[in-house]
């Protein structure tokens, strides 16, 4: 609104988003200053609010200027710009926040890595934080995993133990300083420091703990290394030795090793690296990225035998620059804990899951409030795809189509998360792990709480798998005064890459991985469904097969490929001269007829997944495995991709559809006994499927006049057939949507719950 005696006009800006704690504020007064306005930045209790006045030329400049020159860490969603009256304002202020007992709805920046500015001051012998190895600022540094609950200030964060010193403070007190509110300021007067022990906890004295810890590890010692969000193992990846006696302490047998260096160039040289796996490297999440391996270098070979591709990173803090400049090629940092726990966060915890494992600890004194895995990325026809949602992505919400329920999704029992949502927004945890023991189990609890405290989400609707045994089912079941809604697994699939691409209208789906519990009790995983949030038709399937001995089947490949060859050949199977018969005792087989015959300890399956550990055990490739989809991972690596044979196929129409893999592994069998190349196989195979799926799909879409199908479950990770059915089928003329920002495996199937209760209570309530 203009000002009567002069040629001034005032603005009220309502921004949402990231824009707390990023440096947003001091951004804003000086924006505000360089074109002459007055006014003033408030802290809401949903983002900022600003008023300013001046010149219409210069508000609209300013008004311009903020999406595009935004801290790098800030994230705008909304951005309201309306008239106000002129206030008479003399210059330009920031304000005192306000608002936050009322609604507690601001969005939480995630942990970011160290930006350029302070890397430049970690390295600068003249400034006052060389070689400070918690150096930070408002555009970098923990904050999710400090939180312990909003407003999102020092003392409520694990800062609140270390008082800023004189300089600090000032800093902090600086509108025009970059440190400007930067919850984790510190030096090396008043904040957090490392140090060094050994593995009964001890202290190592040490005038220099990281240049000593550089020596151990140049000596081939393990070293754990408390980080952002938990703990890690680290060894020299070039030391053999050190790489072998990890895993040997670890009981990590095959699974590859996630592998840090200190730049781009360090990592070309034992990696082959793209323009985007670049740019995913070097932004402020630093996930690990699963790139192609270069076929020689001096990277150690048991960091990831017999496989082509390398889990890599960039540093992300300041104590990985310290730990990594000019002293190592790289270094491996997986995950510091037990198999199948989760990572250790507390320094006490840590010396006794990690002792027996690490020979020294280089451990700091700021706490952390919750675990955060590495996040990992792969990048595939120029987008970035999630495997592993965790730090540097969490808590920063998917945004959806629409406006939902308050609802708590407990998600899936393996690479658990869970899910709250609120309006437009759903908010996925950290990767919780595998929900098979007491401790990931506390771990979720704990998720759940920390999560509805800082985000302020505490709903009456709790969703929840439908497997009657599952620890998560469990926990929902126990809640009192909620409404528990059972979505099926892979309904939550497909819904949850629905809700990724903003999608409500019904889709064909496809939905492919290794375990889900179907609503007839068998074991799904092949599924074509016709899907829309509220609800889901099973219009096709794998046919059923026995699953002897049922988990141990999944560790054990040659079991399905034992029951697919019953399957298709009846006990005539013993005739052929397949490699596996050579490789497995007799005995052992003649078990496994008995108990797929007798249907002892067998549930039914209709899997993909079990599908693909069958055939790589007929085609002699993988017999038993020692991590979670081993085998199909070997069968991609292995499959020509020049290959455009396919094995025969076929199904019987009804309700739903079965998909007859008879013909499929028939025709597997033909080729092995006929000395056919295991890549030859492989790339059979999935051409097989690609052209099968592409088929029924275009069957279905003749009932059914759908013309849109979505992708989803754990086997899209393999990108031959992610690649191959997005090629397939839209050469059809379909139009297809699969993930990018939600793991297409079971990390995102707490999305598709809450997205499919809130589907469900809003069916209701219209009823109603």
């Amino acid at each position: 609104m203009r000002d009567k005696k002069s040629d001034h006009v005032a603005k009220r800006l309502k921004i949402n988003g990231i824009v707390q704690g990023v440096g947003f504020r001091p951004f804003i007064f000086q924006l505000a200053v360089g074109n002459r306005l007055c006014g003033k930045i408030e802290n809401t209790a949903d983002g900022v609010s600003i008023f300013v006045e001046g010149t219409p030329e210069n508000i609209e400049s300013f008004c311009q200027t903020i999406p595009v020159k935004k801290p790098p860490i800030a994230q705008i969603t909304h951005m309201f710009i309306s008239d106000a009256p002129v206030k008479g304002y003399s210059n330009f202020s920031i304000g005192s926040s306000k608002g936050h007992q009322k609604l507690k709805s601001t969005l939480i920046s995630p942990d970011v890595s160290i930006c350029d500015d302070c890397l430049s001051e970690l390295f600068n012998p003249a400034n006052r934080r060389f070689h400070y190895p918690f150096i930070n600022c408002t555009n970098c540094g923990p904050r999710y995993t400090i939180i312990e609950h909003i407003p999102y200030d020092r003392p409520y964060t694990s800062m609140k133990h270390f008082q800023m010193c004189p300089e600090c403070q000032e800093e902090y007190d600086d509108p025009l300083d970059r440190r400007f509110h930067a919850q984790p300021n510190a030096c090396f007067r008043c904040g957090p420091m490392v140090s060094l022990h050994t593995d009964k906890g001890e202290k190592v004295e040490t005038g220099n703990p990281i240049q000593k810890t550089i020596e151990l590890l140049k000596a081939g010692k393990i070293i754990a290394i408390k980080g952002l969000g938990g703990f890690h193992l680290a060894v020299d990846a070039e030391n053999n030795n050190a790489v072998a006696n990890l895993r040997r302490k670890k009981y990590r047998e095959e699974k590859p090793l996630a592998l840090m260096a200190h730049d781009i160039e360090k990592l070309k040289e034992f990696a082959e690296l793209n323009a985007e796996e670049e740019k995913v490297l070097l932004s402020p999440a630093r996930p690990i990225a699963i790139v192609k391996k270069r076929r020689r270098s001096s990277i150690a070979k048991l960091v990831a035998p017999g496989n082509q591709y390398l889990g890599v990173m960039l540093p992300y803090t300041p104590l990985h620059y310290l730990l990594l400049s000019h002293y190592f090629l790289a270094l491996v940092m997986t995950s510091g804990n037990k198999s199948e726990e989760p990572i250790s966060i507390n320094n006490q915890d840590a010396f006794q899951k990690l002792g027996t494992i690490a020979d020294f600890f280089l451990i700091h004194n700021r706490d952390i409030y919750l675990r955060s895995d590495d996040s990992i990325v792969r990048v595939a026809n120029q987008t970035t795809l999630q495997i592993r949602r965790s730090r540097g992505y969490v808590p920063v919400p998917i945004f959806l189509g629409s406006k939902t329920e308050e609802v708590l999704a407990c998600g899936a029992e393996l690479k658990n998360t869970i899910c709250l949502t609120r309006g437009n927004q759903a908010f996925l945890s950290q990767h919780i792990g595998d929900m098979e023991n007491p401790s990931t189990e506390a771990f979720f609890i704990k998720t759940i709480t920390h999560m509805q405290q800082v985000l302020d989400i505490h709903p009456d609707v709790i969703a929840h798998d439908l497997h009657p045994d599952y620890l998560s089912t469990a926990y929902a079941a126990a809640q009192k005064n909620k409404q528990k809604i059972g979505v099926q697994h892979h309904h939550a699939h497909i819904v949850s890459c629905m809700a990724e691409n903003k999608i409500q209208e019904p889709v064909i789906g496809l939905a492919f991985d290794g375990t889900g519990y179907g609503t007839d009790g068998t074991i799904w995983g092949g599924e074509v469904l016709l899907v829309d949030p509220g609800k889901f038709d099973r219009i096709a399937h794998l046919s059923y097969v026995p699953m002897p001995g049922s988990t141990a089947a999944i560790r054990e490949p040659w079991r399905m490929g034992i029951s697919y060859l019953l399957d298709s050949f009846g006990e005539a199977f013993r005739e052929f001269n397949l490699p596996m018969f050579q490789a497995i005792d007799d005995q052992k087989i003649n078990t496994i007829t008995q108990m797929v015959a007798g249907r002892i300890n067998a549930p039914m399956t209709s899997s993909l997944g079990r599908l693909f550990d069958g055939i790589a055990a007929i085609a002699g490739l993988r017999y038993r495995v020692s991590f979670e989809g081993q085998a199909a991972m070997e069968m991609e690596m292995t499959a020509d991709g020049s290959i455009e044979e396919f094995y025969e196929y076929s199904w019987q129409e009804g309700t739903p559809f079965q998909i007859n893999v008879k013909p499929i592994v028939q025709g597997v069998v033909r080729d092995v006994i006929n000395h056919i190349s295991q890549p030859v196989i492989c790339g059979k195979f999935h051409n097989t499927l690609i052209h099968l799926f592409t088929e029924l799909s275009e069957v279905i879409r003749k009932t059914t006049g759908l013309n849109r199908i979505v992708l989803s479950g754990g086997v899209f990770q393999n990108q031959i057939l992610l690649k191959g059915f997005s090629r397939s089928l839209s050469g059809k003329g379909f139009e297809v949507l699969s993930h990018s920002m939600v793991p297409c495996n079971d990390g995102g199937i707490s999305l598709g719950q809450a997205i499919i209760a809130s589907a469900r209570i809003g069916d209701q309530q219209h009823v109603d």
